[in-house]
């Protein structure tokens, strides 16, 4: 009889642990679960309403590459993008609004799309993508789904994947009291991006 009580007693812990297991997340998901700071970081750049910044850009694809500097400013309307060669041409003039891209070459040949990946693609080889690119520039995601994340201890992003690419943050500076990207890469099967930014101008939303 004794038996028989402890073997019941066995099975019933048995379920109690195979419950108790069942109801936590597996580990790896435990440890992807974003800390508390990112929300406050992420809602504070969500204040930013434009940018500008400077700095080097290195493009990389299977057949060609470029390296060069970069002035961006990023608004509501749009954005309007140099690019120039490492001995301070300017390569590419590329303008968005509302009404499509434009890009200007060093020939001043003129380019017009739908859409910069597309735009760049044709006239520079490479295709740039903007889709995306304003908020992983400033070290946030995009409103599309993303597959992985990682954080550091202030809640800012190391590393994740959207859309198709892999966003790798080094290092971050504090600017006008956001934490902003000072180098960033980004990769692709078909393209790796370098993002070294030298410096930002930040204007955000009023109170």
């Amino acid at each position: 009889m004794k038996i028989v009580m402890n073997g019941k007693l066995l099975m019933v812990f048995a379920m109690l642990t195979i419950s108790a297991c069942t109801a936590l997340p597996p580990a790896n998901d435990m440890a992807n679960q974003p800390p508390a700071m990112y929300a406050k970081h992420i809602e504070a750049l969500g204040n930013i309403a434009q940018f500008s910044l400077k700095g080097r850009i290195g493009v990389q694809t299977d057949k060609q590459g470029f390296s060069g500097s970069t002035f961006w400013t990023h608004g509501p309307n749009g954005d309007e993008i140099s690019l120039f060669s490492p001995l301070g041409s300017q390569v590419a003039s590329i303008s968005s609004d509302s009404s499509g891209v434009r890009l200007i070459n060093s020939d001043g040949g003129t380019y017009q799309e739908s859409s910069a990946e597309a735009l760049t693609q044709k006239a520079l080889g490479w295709s740039l993508p903007m889709t995306g690119l304003s908020d992983w520039v400033v070290g946030r995601p995009t409103s599309s789904a993303v597959q992985d994340m990682q954080w550091d201890e202030e809640g800012r992003i190391k590393s994740m994947f959207q859309d198709g690419w892999k966003i790798e943050y080094d290092q971050y500076a504090l600017n006008n009291d956001l934490y902003l990207p000072g180098k960033i890469f980004l990769k692709s099967p078909k393209l790796n991006l370098k993002f070294l930014i030298e410096s930002w101008d930040i204007q955000t939303k009023p109170l």
